[in-house]
């Protein structure tokens, strides 16, 4: 493994410019001769029309380059909420985020959650506020707002000595110099004094600095209480990477990835400091695929080979290319090796770094190191590939829950399973779109990370695939059930010709505890009824448990109790006690009380505070009921139970309430009794169809 390697994950909430600062980056160091602009749609790594029409990351890009004599892999991260899971995937094989913060928004629900996963997945974590040009840029307001929400660990590194209109010089207290850049666009700059007027300042943050590095190391300590609060030089630069790879450490750069100020100062601190896929080295585990006993892969042989895939695209004219990092040994061009998640032999025999769209052929790719294979045949997003001689699977992304669903049906009739293959095919290729086929309410829904997520789906599916769906709203899986106590006794007698048939039961039916289910109790004294019978009845009433009586619904938590009932020596048999104990059950039922059921969600919403009333005058318009509140950095985190009936698009709801600035998760509760207003309308609309479909 090489030293020389840093793997980037660049986030942060959309609109930070993230991909502006890429492609400061790419120029800075080489990689292009000019730089794209999102307005002009010719940035590197959105080159997707999608992303070029929509003016905004969709796809993560795989950014490969070298830059003062380091490979750097960056990964450019859409920052819209809808994307989620390309950020989860990407981190996944990052050592060190990137997190790009706009100095005029502050901290955003994107950098929220990017700091989130970044504490899921470990990585170490470097800030780099931008848009320091903008005439609204207030630093000082921004870093006690970091601090406040993310911790003393966030430490200044670079604070602008001019910000607004014209910025162009930036105070480095690692090197305790003024970096002064060319405003031409270059990024090149030369290194001055610092000023007078903000020498103390820089002063101060140079000590805070090396105080924090200090604390990561109890060697670094004893040094700065020896020498009055000073390490050497060779020192304060080793403790700051292993601070970085260690997490003990959150630095604070500063840019103008637009106007190209400060950028190139970024990648030489990532090249320097940041932690190379070495320092992790000892944190990376799997388990075995048939035991599924913990492996390290230390214990790997030297010339076994492990890869990740992490992320699947499917490219026109070019099939399926899957985006890997190899996490142990070496991959040579045509190496046999196995897909450990499903058992499948794979042969590897194109490789490829990528520029964005622009790829390069290779014959092998080292350890650590992030790069793309085409043609692979049954592997997907989240799969690992081994050598024989040492079967790992590796610890799988995360994908954050759906927010939204939707369902689709065929416009024209014979392509349902064209829209299976095809659905299918999307999900392997990013799994946070989730489909699935709900035999109670015969749909196929599509869930995802928003209106926008969905949206881009289906177009996928029609240009790929040629399949036209029409998207409606999806069915809730309601449930019915009864409050009280009934008794009823039905004959069921047939005679018409042959042999009649009679059967004729007396049943009880009482409510459940919620969750209790369904119970049948044969309490037959004196054989009213042969046993042979009995099962009989039970099986009736199954029939009307799959579709209540109310609205056509699944029936829970009810008790049955057959007590008493009559046999004909000739006529009776199983149809007709299966018939008589359906009937009986349905009137019993209608006589108990019955209720609807509708499902509750557990939802959790993030906002800005001074969009709560907003968020909560919406939760209480949609039946919801707040179960808490808590503040969460300079966010607002509401904790609510919220019927699923009324959280249809409630992402999209959201995010124009808060002006994107919200976010919110969902998960199943619970059922629980529906407002008898509420219920009456469901009963009644499933009266209404019923009633057309008899005509």
């Amino acid at each position: 493994m090489s030293t020389q390697l840093r793997n980037l994950a660049l986030v942060g909430h959309a609109a930070s410019g993230k991909t502006t600062l890429a492609e400061s980056m790419l120029f800075v160091a080489g990689a292009t001769k000019r730089r794209g602009t999102i307005a002009e749609g010719n940035t590197t790594s959105d080159y997707h029309p999608d992303e070029i029409a929509r003016n905004h990351s969709i796809n993560t890009s795989l950014l490969s380059f070298y830059s003062g004599g380091f490979k750097v892999n960056i990964l450019d991260t859409p920052g819209y909420s809808d994307f989620t899971g390309e950020v989860r995937s990407a981190l996944h094989v990052a050592d060190t985020a990137l997190i790009c913060m706009n100095a005029v928004g502050g901290v955003e629900i994107g950098t929220d959650q990017a700091w989130d996963f970044c504490a899921h997945d470990e990585n170490s974590i470097i800030f780099v506020v931008n848009k320091l040009d903008s005439p609204e840029a207030h630093w000082d307001d921004l870093i006690e707002e970091m601090k406040n929400h993310f911790g003393h660990e966030v430490v200044v590194v670079q604070f602008p000595y001019n910000t607004g209109v014209g910025f162009c010089k930036i105070i480095d207290v690692m090197k305790m110099k003024m970096l002064n850049f060319q405003t031409d666009g270059s990024g090149s700059y030369s290194e001055e004094d610092i000023p007078a007027d903000v020498k103390l300042k820089a002063d101060q943050l140079h000590k805070e600095l090396v105080e924090i590095v200090a604390e990561s190391d109890d060697t670094l300590m004893e040094e700065f209480f020896s020498n009055d609060g000073t390490i050497t030089e060779e020192h304060f630069s080793g403790g700051i990477h292993e601070s970085l790879a260690h997490r003990k450490l959150f630095p604070i750069l500063c840019a103008s990835a637009e106007q190209n100020i400060g950028v190139k100062r970024v990648l030489e601190f990532i090249t320097a400091n940041a932690p190379a896929p070495e320092d992790h080295i000892a944190d990376l585990h799997g388990f075995h695929p048939e035991t599924s006993k913990d492996v390290s892969l230390n214990d790997a042989p030297k010339d076994a080979t492990t890869l990740f895939v992490f992320k699947t695209l499917s490219e026109a004219h070019l099939g399926d290319l899957s985006f890997f990092r190899v996490f142990h040994g070496e991959l040579h061009h045509g190496q046999d090796l196995m897909n450990v998640s499903n058992g499948k032999a794979e042969r590897v025999m194109q490789c490829f770094t990528m520029l964005g769209k622009n790829r390069t052929e290779v014959q092998h790719v080292g350890l650590g190191d992030i790069a793309a294979a085409v043609k692979l045949k049954d592997t997907h997003t989240n799969n690992t590939l081994s050598s024989k001689s040492f079967p790992v699977v590796l610890k799988p992304i995360v994908f954050p829950e759906p927010v939204i669903t939707n369902s689709v049906r065929a416009k024209n009739k014979g392509d349902e399973e064209k829209i299976a293959l095809g659905l299918h095919s999307l999900h392997e290729e990013d799994p946070s779109f989730v489909i699935r086929q709900d035999g109670e309410l015969v749909q196929t829904l599509i869930e995802g990370q928003g209106e926008l997520h969905l949206d881009i789906a289906i177009k996928r599916l029609k240009e790929r695939y040629k399949i036209d769906v029409d998207i409606v709203e999806p069915k809730i899986p309601y449930r019915e059930t009864i409050r009280g106590n009934a008794e009823t006794r039905y004959r069921h007698k047939k005679q018409s010709g042959g042999s009649g048939q009679f059967g004729e039961v007396a049943l009880k039916v009482a409510p459940q505890p919620r969750g209790g289910g369904y119970a049948f109790e044969d309490a037959i004294v004196g054989g009213a009824i042969s046993h042979r019978f009995i099962p009989a009845v039970d099986k009736g009433i199954h029939e009307l448990l799959l579709h209540g009586p109310l609205a056509g619904c699944p029936v829970v938590d009810v008790k049955v109790t057959l007590f008493d009932g009559k046999e004909h020596a000739v006529d009776s048999n199983e149809n007709a006690f299966k018939t008589a104990g359906r009937i009986a059950f349905k009137e019993a039922f209608l006589q108990a009380k019955p209720t609807l059921l509708e499902p509750v969600y557990d939802v959790e919403v993030t906002v800005p505070e001074d969009h709560m009333g907003d968020v909560l005058g919406d939760i209480s318009s949609r039946r919801g009921k707040v179960q808490g509140m808590e503040t969460k950095g300079t966010f607002e985190q509401v904790k609510a139970k919220i019927p699923l009936a009324e959280l249809y698009h409630y992402a999209t709801r959201l995010r124009s309430l808060t002006q994107g600035k919200g976010s919110h998760r969902q998960r199943f509760s619970h059922y629980e009794e529906a407002p008898k207003d509420f219920a009456d309308k469901v009963i009644s609309a499933y009266s209404i169809h019923r009633s057309g479909e008899e005509e």
